[in-house]
């Protein structure tokens, strides 16, 4: 039997991605089959999000469905294609952007800029066009952990609208560019919705797979206003594993339930502490609260991060710790969040909603 590009594609019509349920074929994602003099066989795959975690799965299954044809060689390469829904016609402040992922806590003190800015840094090399909204009008922290911009923030190229500040290759806007050093935003609610406008508006990001949006502590105005100007694709619940920061949290969470946002999973921060020295393994703050409040709201805990020196210190010195040290396992849980965060979101633009992802009320 001769291998031809049709029977190739042929074998992989039954081949899922386990992902969303859809043939790789009849969505498209089996972008290339190239046959070469010797018969060997090189196929591209695009996956729906970065650092996608059931590659392996997909892989099998790929492999799987060729062996019949007996191939003397097989090369699989990966590709990104991020799948989006358009937003309705009054929402659509956003057009060159796919996914508007949340970061919220609702409790300061937990981590969620550091967060934010890691899980956009992760994004970014795991191939992914990323920006970053520095939501946090009262206490913006992103620019701070992200040290000196490549380009700062200015008036776009062709004079109309706002070119946002360039760290790394990642767009970035926050209201401290244009406040004085120290000074204190003192603003009411309307405030804050027309400047959140002229972020959304105004600033040209650029074509972006994700756009991260730092959101302030609490459940207030800035929280309403993304929610009614923008269709936000999910968010990421950040907590501490301690009750205290849980009862702030499952505010957050119901607030979410109420603006029709849904969870993409919950990050525990602060997880546990082991000593450098001795190997000591410390919960100081406690253990088991994200798992709990995940179970809570029937969604995933997608990672447990440590409390490590490292990622406080990459934060004050503009170097996170996913960029200076991106091998370590601190690193990794950040990676490892932003990959699960990454294919919830793809999963709900390619398929809806799921059952299993589906928010529920906590008291």
């Amino acid at each position: 039997m001769s291998i031809t590009v049709e029977s190739i594609r042929s074998a992989l019509q039954s081949v899922l991605d386990p992902a969303t349920g859809h043939g790789i074929v009849a969505s498209g994602q089996l972008a290339e089959v190239v046959i070469a003099d010797d018969g060997a066989v090189t196929l591209r795959i695009d996956l729906i999000s970065p650092g996608f975690p059931l590659r392996a799965e997909l892989e099998a299954a790929v492999v799987g469905a060729l062996e019949s044809l007996e191939l003397p060689g097989l090369a699989l390469s990966w590709g990104l294609r991020v799948p989006h829904k358009p937003a309705r016609q009054d929402l659509n402040r956003l057009p060159t952007v796919k996914n508007v992922i949340a970061v919220a806590a609702g409790k300061g003190g937990v981590g969620k800029s550091t967060v934010s800015v890691n899980v956009a840094l992760a994004l970014h090399q795991l191939g992914a066009k990323v920006g970053i909204l520095d939501a946090d009008i009262y206490g913006p922290s992103v620019p701070k952990m992200l040290g000196k911009p490549e380009r700062p923030t200015g008036t776009a190229a062709d004079g109309g609208g706002i070119a946002p500040a360039l760290y790394r290759g990642i767009a970035v806007m926050s209201v401290e560019y244009f406040v004085e050093p120290g000074a204190a935003v003192i603003w009411r609610g309307p405030m804050i919705h027309k400047l959140l406008t002229q972020f959304l508006e105004d600033v040209r990001w650029g074509d972006l797979d994700y756009l991260v949006v730092d959101l302030p502590p609490g459940t207030g105005d800035a929280q309403l206003s993304l929610a009614q100007l923008i269709p936000l694709t999910g968010s990421i619940i950040v907590t501490t594993p301690q009750e205290v920061a849980l009862i702030d949290v499952r505010k957050a969470v119901n607030m979410f339930g109420k603006l029709e946002v849904p969870v993409l999973g919950v990050a525990e921060n602060m997880s546990h502490y082991r000593c450098p020295a001795c190997g000591h393994h410390d919960e100081i703050f406690g253990a088991g609260g994200g798992k709990r409040l995940a179970e809570e709201i029937g969604v995933e805990l997608l990672t447990q991060i440590p409390i490590e020196p490292a990622i406080a210190f990459g934060g004050e010195a503009g170097t996170p710790v996913v960029e200076s040290n991106p091998q370590s396992p601190h690193a990794q849980a950040f990676f490892t969040l932003a990959a699960a965060a990454a294919m919830r979101a793809s999963q709900r633009s390619a398929t809806g909603p799921k059952r299993s992802s589906l928010l529920r009320t906590v008291d």
